[in-house]
């Protein structure tokens, strides 16, 4: 059933069906109770074009992901179907936008040709060209993850250095004097992702205040580039006793490099970190973590971003969220034999991970 039948039933023009769905033009009431008539009688439900043209609005919002060619994490993709989720408990659809290199021609159809009323922006960098860029367009939008200082930014994040830095003194709790930070890939950092840059913050400023050696380190998002990077730690660090981590994605490997040294987890190595509830638990023996809250997230940026549309001049919310470190099994007392016994104050030691 279309707008051709229902004005053909109702004895009148399709525009005049169309302006009496979209109230872009006055139509006679009793023009109009022939037509509603004619839609009752047929069950007929308008479109999402037909509703969007009464509303004023498409009933879509956009959620700018990575690219395409990169492998979501996890965390990532929990993100997206909660979104996803969220949005349609709300009646609204969701569009799907890769940004970064020459994806930018997509983030840039989705701002400029109308098709949503607002946006979700994941992976956001310190300083982030797509955020003034949706500032300009004066288009609502909501940041999973924020930039580095602008207050007329809405968004969710999680406090990264205030969990790395709590994971350190955990760590510092039970004797280890040498710690590494495995931080995100080499591109993420460069480009100046937030939470690796503020999980840098809080690792200087923990090995800082208990007086032990730290090593951060970059390192790619997935198995191989993490069973690599600790490998490489270990070699080069062989007093190493344990490590934190933001990198979910590197864990499996992680592990791999750590047995492969011949160490037990917790009683030769401990590691901790920042990762979402499935990666912990399927860590052996399972990582004590901070649980990311991806669904309460995700849920929230919509909910969010709904405030936004209604409301596009209304102070901009900022949450900034701090899940409690779940003490599971993967971190234990420093092994003795394998402690420096240093107490010197050491400053953080930098293995090409460049400064933010």
């Amino acid at each position: 059933m279309n707008i051709g039948e229902i004005a053909r039933r109702a004895g009148v023009s399709r525009s005049t069906v169309s302006y009496a769905l979209s109230g872009k033009r006055p139509v006679a009431v009793s023009t109009r109770k022939r037509i509603q008539d004619v839609i009752d009688e047929l069950g007929y439900r308008p479109n999402a074009t037909a509703r969007a043209l009464k509303e004023g609005r498409t009933r879509t919002i956009g959620l700018v992901i990575p690219p395409a060619g990169n492998r979501l994490t996890h965390m990532q993709l929990e993100f997206v179907g909660t979104v996803v989720e969220a949005a349609a408990r709300a009646d609204l659809d969701v569009l799907l936008s890769p940004s970064g290199g020459d994806h930018d021609r997509s983030f840039e159809r989705l701002i400029s040709e109308g098709r949503v009323d607002g946006v979700i922006l994941m992976e956001i960098r310190l300083r982030d060209t797509r955020v003034s860029r949706l500032q300009q367009a004066r288009l609502p939008f909501v940041g999973i993850g924020h930039t580095a200082d602008d207050p007329q930014m809405c968004w969710i994040d999680i406090d990264y250095a205030g969990l790395i830095h709590h994971s350190v003194h955990h760590l510092a709790d039970l004797g280890h004097r040498k710690v590494a930070l495995v931080s995100r890939s080499p591109e993420l950092v460069t480009a100046g992702y937030g939470p690796a840059h503020r999980a840098l913050e809080g690792f200087a400023t923990a090995v800082g205040e208990r007086g032990i050696a730290g090593i951060d380190i970059m390192c790619g998002d997935d198995a191989r580039s993490g069973q690599e990077s600790v490998e490489q730690l270990l070699h080069d660090h062989p007093d190493l006793t344990a490590i934190t981590t933001i990198n979910e994605a590197a864990l499996p490997g992680m592990q791999r490099a750590i047995a492969g040294a011949g160490l037990s987890v917790p009683h030769d190595f401990s590691v901790t970190g920042v990762a979402a509830r499935p990666w912990a638990e399927d860590f052996h023996p399972p990582l004590t973590a901070a649980d990311v809250p991806a669904q309460e997230m995700g849920e929230k940026a919509v909910s969010l971003l709904i405030e936004r549309i209604a409301a596009p001049d209304t102070h901009p919310r900022r949450i900034l969220l701090t899940p409690p470190i779940s003490l599971r099994s993967s971190t234990g007392a420093a092994p003795a034999r394998r402690s420096t016994g240093a107490d010197a104050r050491v400053n953080v030691v930098a293995e090409g991970a460049p400064r933010g």
